[in-house]
């Protein structure tokens, strides 16, 4: 068994993430998700998203009354919404607080009191367990070590995990290495691809991969 604990290079990750979310990226993500007019490149980046958001909640009972999800990763919230919508009793977390706050502005008013919105850490055993968790893009900057403790940490407390990773493709690895010839200062979070056949966590399915232009995300879940 892992050490469920977060680790050194898991915290510096998520800090410098978190850095990037609440610094330019935050106005950019918020048109991103929203219905505002954007160029040729971010709107198939919109697309994607939007298919893989739609594949992610087809893995969940359409039904969700009684059940305690976490939407770990929020952003600005629009899954967190939709599992409410269902249902759910939602626990909707994000490591930015500005992306948190836009989620919270944005939620219908009839879904009001059916989310809490939290800034922290989605894998803080203080939250509880949940039947579901749905993790969409915000696993994608680790490492193999730290995504695979993430996930057996997010098993010990959760029924259902559905969550996407880079996959290890030509187009991906290639945007990898050209990412890194870049500043230091300059550099977006870079996201990790990986072979899901390579990570050794029990109960993983490959359930789908979605690619639309720049957006190519690859949908898995755990099943303990």
């Amino acid at each position: 068994m892992r050490d469920l604990a977060p680790s050194a290079s898991y915290d510096a990750t998520r800090t410098r993430v978190a850095g990037y979310f609440d610094g330019t990226a935050t106005r950019v993500w918020e048109r991103l998700t929203s219905d505002a007019p954007v160029s040729r490149i971010r709107q198939t980046v919109r697309e994607g998203r939007d298919a893989m958001r739609a594949l992610m909640l087809a893995q969940m009972p359409e039904d969700l009354r009684g059940a305690r999800v976490l939407d770990a990763g929020c952003g600005t919230g629009t899954a967190a919404a939709a599992l409410a919508a269902r249902g759910a009793d939602v626990t909707a977390i994000d490591i930015s607080p500005k992306l948190v706050e836009i989620a919270r502005a944005r939620l219908p008013e009839g879904l009001v009191g059916r989310v809490d919105f939290r800034a922290g850490d989605m894998l803080a055993a203080e939250l509880g367990r949940f039947d579901h968790v749905l993790a969409m893009d915000s696993l994608i900057y680790y490492t193999r070590p730290d995504l695979e403790a993430a996930l057996d940490s997010l098993s010990a407390r959760a029924g259902q995990i559905v969550f996407t990773l880079a996959p290890r493709t030509p187009l991906l690895m290639a945007m990898w290495h050209a990412g890194r010839l870049f500043p230091r200062a300059d550099r977006s979070p870079t996201m990790i691809p990986h072979d899901h056949r390579r990570i050794d966590v029990a109960g993983l399915a490959c359930v789908g991969r979605v690619s639309r232009g720049f957006y190519i995300s690859e949908c898995l879940k755990v099943v303990p």
